[in-house]
């Protein structure tokens, strides 16, 4: 059972080390993704080699998110926060003295496999030592890591490979490593282990299979040519008929290691649901910005860091004002004005050109994490507000589950979206660069610049209708997550306002 929040003593230090191990995962999730490169050369990979380094780490921790809940109840929840902190810290260290890409490879999974319990053990261990008046603002603390995480790993990747070398990316996560350990050792309270209960080894096991096959597809469909190829098609079927599998025996089965009673709390059904659309527009939105600023806006990856940083300074203003706000006002309609700012940025985005302005995109970026944090925190807290307490680790886990798997599904539909849409404007465009447009016929120097009667004039008539091609498919994709954010609103009012007694944030506290 769940420890009595008004008994915890050293709440501090417990939540300083939480968010320390919140950060470190969330980091870790994007910080090797500038290294790549340089690895690359260090490990004598090719580039659909390296990306396993990448794609080891995603989906060994995307599996082993879902036990969770099952593992703190068996073994306890902070014996089960030591091993997972002190085992993704001693995986960190191994890769960064890997000498292999087998080797690399392998230290990615076991620091995946570690790292899947750290988010949803932190969250929950923050639900616990709260209690019920200060949860909003637990929440607000706690959402900073997972959501700042992702938007500054890029940026601290890739500072730290210039300045040492990319193996510094994995060392960087030791002395957080070390902090939390001994902090959690000394003042997390422990909690009662059922050492008889017995785990669900076939749901574990289908599930495995239809969530890993699935970030396969994910990972690889864009550089395989989706399902034209063999190993595609393969692993799309393992997906489904995985979690075709998983389901009904999650509904059938005499016993599984994710309670079905989980999902009759309407409040945290729908947060699921919430959840997994915000995450499709999280990263996927970062993953499109960064290569729109480099590839259309010319900047330098360094400046294209720095632009992108304001996002994750306005995520951490918005949840520390969501926080505050929770104990005054219906926290659905914190979510609909985040819902409503996220949409309005992603609206002005579809009508970007190379030509825009420095302050418009860090405004823009500014709105856009200030609307991503008032979504998130009264999620968290009216998600969990009806939740039986035995079942907030289990509900933690399911919940970075989605996002996780959103996130997946979100960068590779819109990464692959603007692969064809560009293809098939730059197609459309092409038709009209003829003889006989009168914008060829009105200025001799313009026709003689973008001749496609000469080498130069092709490639510069080329190159300017690939970069129009470009933009509009841009403005497509930031279109389509404009809508998939609105289409969070309905999941919002799904939700009921937690009562005072549910220990929603209807009386949430601030210090």
């Amino acid at each position: 059972m769940p420890v009595d929040p008004t008994k915890v003593a050293h709440r501090g230090i417990i939540t300083v080390c939480a968010m320390v191990a919140t950060l470190m995962q969330a980091l870790d999730s994007t910080i090797a993704n500038v290294a790549l490169p340089y690895m690359q050369g260090s490990l004598s990979a090719s580039y659909d080699e390296i990306t396993w380094v990448l794609t080891s780490y995603i989906v060994a921790a995307a599996i082993m998110t879902a036990p969770v809940g099952w593992l703190s109840a068996r073994f306890g929840q902070r014996n089960l926060f030591l091993v997972s902190i002190i085992g993704f810290t001693a995986a960190s260290m191994l890769c960064g003295i890997a000498t292999s890409l087998t080797e690399m490879v392998l230290f990615r999974l076991t620091q995946g496999i570690f790292g899947a319990a750290l988010v949803p053990l932190s969250q929950a261990t923050m639900l616990n030592i709260y209690p019920v008046e200060r949860r909003g603002s637990a929440m607000a603390i706690w959402g900073m890591g997972v959501m700042v995480g992702p938007i500054l790993g890029p940026t601290l990747g890739g500072y730290l490979t210039e300045l040492y070398n990319w193996r510094y990316v994995f060392y960087v996560n030791l002395p957080f490593g070390a902090l939390a350990t001994v902090g959690l050792w000394m003042f997390m309270p422990k909690e009662d282990s059922q050492p008889a209960l017995r785990f669900d080894w076939f749901g574990f096991g289908v599930l495995a299979m239809g969530v890993g096959a699935l970030q396969l597809m994910l990972d690889r469909g864009e550089t395989k040519d989706w399902f034209s190829s063999t190993e595609v098609l393969t692993e799309a079927v393992l997906a489904v008929f995985g979690i075709y599998l998983f389901v009904v025996h999650l509904f059938t089965g005499e016993r599984s290691f994710v309670p079905p009673r989980i999902f009759r709390d309407r409040n945290f059904a729908a947060g699921l649901v919430v959840m997994f659309l915000l995450g499709s527009v999280l990263l996927a939105s970062s993953a499109l910005l960064a290569p729109w600023l480099q590839e259309l806006g010319g900047y330098p990856v360094e400046k294209a860091g720095l632009l992108m940083a304001p996002r994750g300074l306005g995520t951490m203003a918005a949840m520390l004002i969501a926080g505050r706000l929770s104990n005054r006002m219906d926290p659905r309609l914190l979510m609909a004005f985040g819902v409503c700012l996220l949409a309005s940025t992603l609206w002005l985005m579809t009508g970007w050109t190379p030509a825009v302005s420095q302050s418009e995109i860090i405004w823009n970026s500014v709105a856009q994490g200030f609307g991503m944090g008032f979504v998130f925190i009264p999620l968290n807290v009216v998600a969990f507000a009806t939740l039986a307490a035995e079942l907030r680790t289990q509900g933690t886990a399911l919940l970075s589950l989605l996002r996780n798997v959103g996130s997946a599904i979100g960068i590779s539909v819109m990464e692959t979206l603007l692969v064809q849409n560009t293809q098939i404007e730059h197609s459309v465009l092409a038709g009209f660069a003829t003889p006989f447009n009168r914008a060829f016929q009105s200025s001799p120097g313009v026709v003689h610049m973008v001749s496609p009667a000469t080498p130069h004039g092709a490639a510069v008539l080329n190159q300017m209708i690939t970069t129009q091609a470009s933009v509009i498919a841009y403005n497509n994709d930031f279109l389509l997550m404009m809508g998939t954010s609105l289409a969070v609103l309905a999941a919002i009012f799904l939700m009921r306002r937690p009562k005072k007694g549910d220990g929603g944030p209807a009386h949430v506290a601030m210090d």
